[in-house]
């Protein structure tokens, strides 16, 4: 029997497809997978508009049940959806903006009188929308990433370079539990575990959509980058929450010594542009008006040449959060998708100080009925180390 949560999924997603008058989804991606089946094999998710789904399975290979089935090669789906006398669609989607070149083209063609449409921004609609499930999964990635933040001054000794505070970070992430793996949309979109940020770093412009850069490495152009932390730098720690496989996102600032005034004015205008963005996100909030507000708000403070960067400057200040980061909605302009209840975001108003380095904030808030939930509850100010 299929747990009430996974139909209340797929459900979502076959309502969705059934507007578009699809008749049948193949899915075969990691995190599609997890949120259709509720963990990741190697195999598809064959998901009718109007039968049980069938799921195929190339490995592990001790997964039983009714509607499983153990295949060799996704050829094999066919000759079993036969068998079992469903009939093959007319419209199918795949996962176009997810799969590779090859399995798409593979896969279209076990379905040569079907049309083919890419399910990639269905799915996505879907899992927008987060089910209570979800949005408690939050709520308990939410304290343990707390419990690790508030344990980072302990870990800070004089003399660290930012790399050797990122790593006793994630040591501190992964005792409370954090599973590691941080999962992104987005074309060649990678990180590990998240950044520290410290100094004029901040400003290093990546090739990676992130509301700030850094520099990293050239495997891995983002993040810390060797940088002594010294007396009047700010330190950005932007780890991302995966506690359970749902990506909370959260940000505070730490200062070795005490930052220029500047720095503590420019994170003040950061939690206020915070605050009333969220006075005004509830539902039927449209997400340009929101960016808009922030905008006006950092205009009006001065420090707008250097508000979600300096040399390169993010177009964002919020984005979807889930089993990936950046799912919708995206808080930017143009973008004229209204906030709906089971939404969770992450708000991230951010000024970067040349020579001291970057301050503001993030948390991960979930869209509700009457108005918004913070899911993130930590220390806000800048907290000085040593």
């Amino acid at each position: 029997m299929v747990q009430p949560e996974l139909k209340r999924r797929r459900d979502k997603i076959r309502w969705l497809m059934d507007q578009q008058n699809i008749d049948a989804a193949l899915i075969a991606c990691n995190v599609n997978l997890l949120y259709t089946y509720g963990e990741i094999i190697s195999g598809y998710l064959y998901l009718p508009l109007h039968a049980p789904a069938r799921i195929f399975v190339k490995r592990p290979n001790h997964i039983k049940g009714e509607f499983v089935y153990s295949i060799r090669k996704p050829e094999q789906i066919i000759e079993i959806l036969q068998e079992e006398g469903l009939p093959l669609p007319q419209k199918l989607m795949l996962e176009g903006d997810e799969l590779s070149y090859t399995e798409y083209t593979r896969l279209a063609h076990m379905f040569p009188e079907a049309e083919i449409v890419n399910g990639t921004p269905i799915i996505r609609q879907a899992r927008s929308i987060k089910t209570s499930l979800e949005v408690e999964m939050f709520r308990r990635s939410g304290i343990a990433h707390t419990k690790a933040y508030q344990q980072i001054p302990s870990v800070y000794r004089p003399g660290m370079t930012d790399r050797e505070l990122s790593i006793e970070i994630e040591r501190l992430m992964r005792l409370e539990g954090g599973l590691g793996i941080f999962r992104v949309f987005g074309q060649s979109m990678e990180i590990f575990m998240g950044s520290v940020l410290a100094g004029d770093n901040a400003a290093y412009p990546s090739p990676f959509d992130f509301a700030l850069g850094g520099e990293g490495d050239p495997t891995i152009p983002v993040g810390a980058n060797g940088t002594l932390l010294k007396e009047g730098y700010s330190v950005m720690v932007d780890m991302g929450g995966n506690f359970n496989g749902y990506m909370g996102d959260m940000s505070r600032v730490f200062s070795i010594g005490k930052l220029s005034d500047e720095a503590y004015a420019a994170h003040q205008v950061c939690l206020d542009i915070q605050n009333e963005v969220i006075n005004l996100a509830k539902p039927g909030a449209v997400c340009e008006d929101l960016y808009n507000v922030a905008i006006e708000m950092v205009k009006k403070s001065g420090f707008d040449d250097r508000f979600m960067g300096i040399h390169q400057q993010a177009r964002f200040i919020g984005h979807g959060i889930g089993l990936e980061i950046n799912e919708m909605p995206v808080i930017a302009p143009r973008m004229k998708q209204e906030l709906e209840p089971g939404m969770v975001f992450a708000l991230e108003p951010k000024i970067v100080i040349p020579g001291v380095g970057p301050v503001g904030i993030e948390n991960s808030w979930a869209v509700t009925v009457d108005g918004i939930e913070k899911l993130t509850n930590c220390e806000e100010e800048i907290i000085e180390l040593g």
